[in-house]
């Protein structure tokens, strides 16, 4: 049995980007929608699902294979195309872009002049906003309200950096490659954290940030006590290549203290 649509493509239409799109009208009260409201613009039934509370407001455009579904609402002026998806109960807002194959859902919130894009996941209570990207690989995400991840200001996150748990990264700053930011962690500067490389046995990247002075390596979060002392457990040479990397660490410290 087919499902009653909840809304229709209208005869009110604008070209957008080369796609012709069209205005949507609600068939039927759903959440804080009423029958006989008017949309944003979509290309097709495509690009908004049929089902749950998901709705494009005001002059919102979604096109190409964006898909917007669940309970996520995009309004404003934002825009998502491409093939990114908007999904759960996120929120897309202001001049916000989500685009290539990025993926927006549970109750992230991308508004302001924010560009999410490549194969971005933005999930959680993560914030992005204002002027930032989050783009390549990256991920950023927090598992609750209290304990949300933020990108704002002018600051780009890309590669297959990770921001997470109450982090935030902010100002001009550019975080790439494999650094990690977390729990709680703040920067807003190059020197704020330092991305290095297990040379002798992994390959994988372990990140220090400055303002909680914790290191993340793989699993492990805490101190570089704790690091060192971890890795004298697996072997004798991990033990004494991390520790090289504190010690590195805390004379940066010792020296800006002075």
């Amino acid at each position: 049995m087919e499902t009653e649509k909840k809304y229709k493509l209208t005869d009110e239409s604008i070209n957008f980007c080369g796609s012709e799109l069209y205005r949507i009208e609600a068939l039927k009260d759903f959440s804080n929608v009423k029958k006989g409201d008017k949309g944003g613009f979509v290309e097709s039934e495509d690009n908004l699902s049929q089902h749950g509370d998901c709705w494009i407001y005001d002059d919102a455009k979604v096109f190409d294979n964006a898909i917007v579904y669940g309970n996520a609402r995009v309004f404003n002026n934002a825009k998502v195309s491409e093939n990114a998806l908007v999904y759960g109960n996120a929120k897309v807002y202001d001049d916000a872009k989500i685009y290539g194959f990025a993926r927006v859902y549970d109750g992230a919130m991308i508004f302001g002049g924010a560009d999410v894009y490549g194969s971005a996941d933005i999930y959680g209570c993560a914030m992005i906003n204002n002027k930032s990207e989050v783009s390549g690989y990256a991920m950023v995400h927090g598992d609750a309200i209290i304990n949300n991840a933020k990108v704002y200001d002018d600051a780009a996150v890309y590669g297959n950096a990770i921001v997470n748990s109450k982090a935030e990264v902010y100002g001009n700053v550019n975080i790439g490659g494999e650094a990690k930011i977390h729990n709680g962690a703040k920067v807003s500067s190059i020197s704020d954290y330092i991305v290095f490389k297990n040379w002798w046995s992994s390959g994988r990247y372990f990140t220090w940030t400055r303002s909680n002075n914790m290191w993340v390596a793989g699993c492990f979060y805490g101190t570089g006590e704790e690091l060192i002392a971890k890795a004298y457990k697996d072997s004798e040479l991990s033990g004494r290549e991390y520790e090289k990397a504190v010690k590195y660490v805390e004379s940066i410290l010792k020296d800006s203290n002075q």
